[in-house]
């Protein structure tokens, strides 16, 4: 039987990106966001205003050392950054020791059903060939079975990425709630440093950080941060 060498090397390749996720998750406090990592934000390629290429310009701006682009169910934009940061790597002259480029990872943000409410699962790190998450890379929210929480943080993990339950405190259902359920069926983090109230500049809200620290310690899960650009600027979320 013949092999796939291209879907080999991609899942070889989001083996090793989600592994250095994990141990990039497993460092993220409040003060990481929104100057050292990122890992929630869009582009034009589905609800945000920034083009790929300014979001590269502000990524480098910034000195961002890590981050992700989320759009919803599309990786156009990070595959359209991801070329941009690549040139920008191949212009860095050779005796530039101070040049560096933030490591950008593949990420996507999916509309799912969890105890019967509409939550949103980011996904990190997996393979975008795997034939399990085309249904969910096709600029639309998926429907009925597709749609459940369980079925969308097993096809990230069949594609080998990370399952992240976004803002878990935006819900109509509560936050203990809903992470204890993502929690049972697999999820392994949460956005555990948001900014709720859209505050400029931005900053994790202190009463919900506190819940969702309380909440990941307990079900033992790894903590995100992410500004949720929608806007021109990564440092605000509008």
């Amino acid at each position: 039987m013949p092999i796939n060498l291209q879907t080999s090397n991609s899942a070889q390749i989001a083996n090793a990106e989600v592994s250095a996720l994990r141990k990039v998750f497993k460092t993220i406090n409040a003060d990481s966001c929104p100057r050292y990592f990122n890992f929630h934000m869009h582009t034009i390629y589905s609800d945000g205003n920034l083009k790929p290429e300014e979001l590269i310009d502000q990524a480098l701006a910034i000195g961002l050392k890590g981050f992700a682009i989320t759009d919803h169910h599309t990786i156009g934009g990070y595959e359209v950054a991801k070329s941009c940061l690549n040139y920008r790597k191949q212009q860095r002259h050779p005796d530039d020791s101070d040049y560096s480029v933030p490591h950008l990872w593949i990420g996507v943000e999916i509309t799912s059903r969890l105890l019967g409410t509409e939550v949103h699962i980011l996904g990190y790190g997996f393979d975008p060939e795997h034939p399990g998450m085309l249904t969910y890379l096709l600029g639309q929210s998926p429907l009925d079975a597709e749609a459940e929480a369980a079925n969308v943080i097993a096809a990230i993990h069949q594609a080998g990425g990370l399952a992240v339950l976004a803002h878990p405190v935006r819900y109509r259902r509560s936050a203990a709630e809903l992470i204890a359920e993502a929690a049972r069926i697999g999820i392994d983090g949460v956005e555990t440093y948001y900014a709720y109230g859209n505050p400029n500049p931005w900053r994790p809200s202190p009463e919900q950080t506190q819940q969702v620290e309380q909440l990941s310690t307990s079900y033992e899960l790894l903590n995100t941060c992410g500004t949720d650009t929608h806007g021109l600027n990564l440092l605000l979320r509008l």
